[in-house]
């Protein structure tokens, strides 16, 4: 039955749902009860912009100086709002939980789409269990730096393993709590996408109207020549490659957006919405993040001044030094509480796509793993992804480099699946036409291929180093991490029956 209008009702969106979803060979099983809202801010929570460019804000100053990295910005949202616009596309085709190793598997074709399956559910899950233990080390990162800010006599240099420590500690229960909050019931859920979009514009608004006063009244607003026309050269690298670091900062605050897909299951009129996710939170963060990211160009100190700060999180002292110790924990406080939220939301997005994969029979467990609860949700997923990033969690322990290893270990294997994804379009089934409600039409096959350039690029700047000369004590891990990833990807797809995992009759061996 529909409207005069000729709108479907909520009864007849959740049929179609249904009858989209046993399309793909999948029963429905999970509660179906978000919206558009919810599944946009799956993806804008785990961008969270502001809190983003704070994290990389002194990684990008230091790559080229303001000049790189408000330019490097403005290339990084250009292509990646192309990238989204090709994923979301991808997503209206075929939009169930974890989608993005089956939207892989479909883009390899009949001869290469279980590997290409086997190889991105590897790489996202690592991606997503990385992402939730590093975004929880983040929020830590913010309380000890009010040990610098109130002189408390302890260590607050992440090369010293008393603090490291304390950090450890810390990020485990703050991960242990938000994959807690995850057995909530979807009803009680939702206010944490509700909770969180709102973090993180009163976070942004707060910024907006406090640290230009804070600032003209303390140290004073940089001049157009400093915030613009600056460059600065602080990793060592020779000068063109200095510059090019600038995107392991601009770059990586744009990765994520894939979160809505994860959740596609349980967001009504999936086609149209979930594409909608992914594309609109990666253009509103973009846009929003540029806002933040000239804003501190304009309101942070002089960069010998910024470097000088000695805490885990600079922006905890900035703050202090321009709002007062009043002013600044109760944007500290903000940002904790919202880099938690954001820890909630994006181990909901990675026990999707946990509970994809057991699903269809991969992992250990799978039957245990893949099991629903009462109330339509992977609660035992949930368990799996925090023991897992519980156990990356540990690496803070030996190396001082860990964060931003973390970092980047959380960044690549999505882009990485992007360009995969792109190049399985372009090549190995460029004559299969995406039947997807919401679509690029001609668009299509260009913007596939300037994503697949952008994230190549964005791999390459996100394996390099980070401070010249290498050595052990600066070595970037991440191409590390995905190489142990990569393998363990080929070995399970080398051991797996072809009968055992994908979808029969939707991907196929070529000899079939």
């Amino acid at each position: 039955m529909a409207t005069k209008d000729n709108i479907p009702t909520v009864t007849e969106t959740d049929k179609s749902d249904e009858i989209a979803l046993e399309r793909l060979g999948y029963q429905q099983v999970l509660h179906r009860s978000y919206s558009l809202f919810e599944n946009f801010s799956t993806s804008f929570a785990a961008l969270y912009f502001v809190g983003g460019v704070r994290v990389t804000f002194t990684t990008g100053i230091a790559a080229g100086g303001p000049l790189a990295y408000w330019t490097s910005y403005i290339v990084t949202c250009v292509f990646t709002f192309i990238t989204a616009a090709v994923i979301a596309e991808v997503c209206s085709a075929a939009p169930t939980a974890g989608s993005i190793y089956l939207w892989a598997a479909e883009a390899g074709g009949r001869r290469y789409g279980r590997l290409f399956g086997f190889i991105v559910a590897w790489w996202s899950t690592t991606a997503w269990t990385t992402f939730c233990a590093s975004n929880t080390q983040s929020a830590v990162n913010y309380m000890l730096s009010e040990l610098s800010v109130f002189n408390v006599d302890f260590p607050t240099d992440t090369n010293n393993v008393k603090f490291r420590a304390v950090q450890w500690i810390c990020t485990e229960v703050l991960l242990g709590l938000a994959a807690w909050m995850n057995f909530a019931s979807p009803r009680v859920f939702r206010w944490v996408f509700w909770l969180s979009t709102g973090a993180v514009f009163l976070d942004f608004i707060l910024n907006l109207i406090w640290l230009p006063v804070g600032a003209s009244d303390t140290y004073g607003l940089r001049t157009a020549h400093e915030a613009f026309m600056t460059t600065y050269n602080g990793t060592g690298a020779p000068d063109g490659w200095n510059w090019c670091l600038s995107y392991l900062a601009t770059a990586g605050i744009l990765i994520g957006f894939d979160a809505s897909g994860h959740v596609a299951e349980e967001t009504k009129n999936a086609t149209l919405n979930a594409a909608k996710g992914i594309f609109w939170s990666t253009v509103v963060s973009g846009v929003f993040g540029f806002a933040a990211v000239i804003l501190f160009l304009f309101t942070s100190p002089p960069i010998d001044v910024l470097f000088s700060y000695d805490a885990p999180q600079p922006f905890v002292p900035l703050y202090a030094a321009v709002l007062g110790r009043g002013g600044h924990i109760v944007m500290n406080v903000l940002s904790v509480v919202a880099l938690w939220l954001n820890t909630a939301i994006a181990i909901t997005a990675a026990s999707r796509l946990v509970f994809a994969v057991s699903r269809d029979g991969v992992l250990p467990l799978s039957n245990w793993v893949s099991r629903v609860s009462e109330t339509g949700q992977p609660r035992n997923a949930v368990i799996v992804v925090w023991v897992v990033s519980a156990v990356i969690t540990c690496t803070i322990l030996p190396s001082g480099v860990a964060f931003t290893s973390l970092v980047s270990a959380a960044g690549v294997p999505s882009a990485a699946a992007y360009g995969l994804i792109c190049l399985g379009r372009l090549t190995l089934t460029r004559n299969e036409k995406l039947e997807a409600k919401w679509s690029l039409g001609k668009w299509s096959k260009p913007f596939q291929f300037v994503a697949l350039l952008w994230n190549t690029w964005v791999v390459a700047v996100l394996f390099s180093p980070y401070e010249f000369p290498v050595t052990a004590g600066t070595l970037n891990y991440a191409p590390i991490i995905m190489a142990i990833v990569t393998i363990f990807a080929l070995v399970s797809w080398f051991v797996t029956p072809a009968d055992a995992w994908l979808r029969q009759g939707v991907i196929t061996p070529a000899d079939e």
